[in-house]
């Protein structure tokens, strides 16, 4: 399969469900011509939302042939957010990113896995978890779901002091995760402390049954390295970062 696929790309909003919020999602796939999807993507944005960077990856992804869903993880608060990578926008993400819970971010990730594993190509086939910044903190979380065989997260922030919505740090859920889970940052991630990291490593420790648990340390890259949009982007550690996920995502979703 070509590295560089035509896509299929728009805006779509998953069925509604009794209670639960608006899905409005970004979904990129290869074209029907191409032939059957790689597999599906769960992919989760920073706190800036569905912006235009993110959109850019799930298409990335599309061409790479993989069907993306790209999940709005502030669908309580503001269904349609996309800020700038500025000051303002960073303190408005920040606004909506106090308001989530974990327990509704599960509920929203299993309505859109749902929706994915009903796709033509898709049946029922395992898919992965790719999240950015918040995105990516969240993406340890929803690594838990059944349906979840491979996790990446980028700079996921807090994990080892912090739950949305409360409770014990989201860490302590690795070992229900029975899929492989990937922490990917910079080293010089200021939002990623030593002892954050170190936190990270003991968690992540070998299981001894196949599953991949890794931290994987971009050198001299700090916060949001991946994302051009940003003052952080280091084009080396990005295609370290885009390289380390293609091949994760190969070895659990088209084998």
């Amino acid at each position: 399969m070509s590295s560089s696929l035509p896509i299929a790309a728009g805006w779509l909003s998953l069925p509604s469900v009794p209670d639960g919020p608006q899905l409005r999602c970004w979904w990129a796939r290869p074209e029907p011509a191409a032939g059957q999807p790689r597999g599906a993507v769960l992919l989760l944005p920073e706190v800036f939302g569905l912006n235009a960077w993110v959109r850019s990856v799930a298409d990335r992804l599309a061409a790479a042939g993989y069907a993306v869903l790209a999940m709005p993880i502030f669908a309580r608060t503001a269904p349609d957010l996309q800020l700038d990578y500025d000051a303002a926008g960073l303190a408005e993400g920040r606004v909506h990113r106090d308001q989530v819970s974990a327990k509704g971010c599960l509920a929203d990730a299993r309505r859109a896995i749902a929706w994915l594993q009903r796709q033509p190509g898709l049946e029922d086939r395992p898919v992965a978890c790719v999240g950015f910044c918040f995105g990516g903190h969240l993406a340890m979380l929803v690594a838990t779901l059944p349906q979840v065989a491979v996790t990446c997260d980028f700079y996921g922030a807090r994990v080892s002091s912090f739950c949305p919505g409360g409770g014990p740090p989201t860490l302590a859920v690795v070992p229900a995760i029975a899929g492989d889970l990937l922490c990917i940052c910079g080293d010089q991630d200021p939002l990623m402390p030593p002892d954050e990291l170190q936190a990270i490593q003991a968690a992540l420790a070998p299981t001894g049954d196949g599953r991949r648990r890794e931290l994987l340390l971009a050198p001299g890259a700090g916060h949001g390295f991946m994302c051009e949009a940003r003052p952080d982007f280091q084009a080396a550690a990005a295609e370290l970062g885009w390289q380390t996920m293609l091949q994760a995502l190969a070895m659990r979703l088209s084998g």
